[in-house]
């Protein structure tokens, strides 16, 4: 019972922002957040979920503090319960096209319009959003102040995370299983032998020069 009572208080500190907005006579507020920037391959990805008023989602928090089984747990809990939740992906040659900055907004703005309505205000990981009509706060290190914003984390962490398993089968060279398209030396070393696939960012470096 008092880990139970922990976990409550924990979340409502969490929450305080998304408190403070309904009292100023927001309702529907979005949390948003992405995955998938540093990359060297596969899509950014990020999600825009809209929570009901003091939700009880046990274990919510940065989704890199969670392990891959702890993420799918909770990911399928916020589905369950979650008002509305929007999606944004941007695959490699769009980002190669309009440079990551420019894909994380737009796979952010997709996010949001892919909610089902349009919500009262917009919590976002980091900096603002442009081209978005809706406020906006941005948190630094949101994913650990806002409840929304965690549990949009999570959402875009384990949807990326699928997309690079099913890369992994059709393009098994590269280890996406364990890396997720990120630069470790295994995947440095793989692309120096095989070269980019389709799925690789062209406009990164995608050669490690110390080897």
């Amino acid at each position: 019972m008092k880990d139970l009572a922990e976990e409550r208080k924990r979340l409502r500190r969490m929450s305080t922002n998304e408190e403070r907005l309904r009292t100023e006579g927001a309702t529907l507020i979005a949390g948003i957040d992405e995955v998938g920037r540093g990359a060297l391959a596969g899509p950014v990805v990020a999600a825009a979920v809209v929570l009901p008023e003091e939700p009880f989602i046990d274990g919510v928090r940065d989704s890199k503090k969670l392990s891959p089984i702890r993420r799918e747990e909770i990911f399928a809990v916020i589905y369950g319960i979650a008002i509305s939740i929007g999606v944004g992906v941007i695959d490699a040659k769009v980002i190669d096209k309009i440079n990551i900055l420019q894909a994380t907004y737009l796979a952010m703005r997709q996010a949001v319009s892919r909610l089902s309505f349009t919500p009262d205000y917009l919590l976002i990981d980091g900096f603002p959003v442009p081209e978005v009509e809706v406020p906006q706060l941005p948190l630094l290190k949101g994913d650990s102040r806002s409840i929304s914003i965690a549990a949009a984390s999570i959402i875009a962490k384990v949807t990326r995370d699928r997309i690079m398993i099913e890369e992994g089968s059709a393009h098994p060279y590269y280890g996406f299983l364990r890396h997720k398209g990120y630069g470790t030396k295994e995947h440095y070393r793989a692309i120096a032998k095989y070269g980019p696939c389709s799925i690789h960012r062209q406009s990164f470096n995608l050669f490690l020069h110390d080897g």
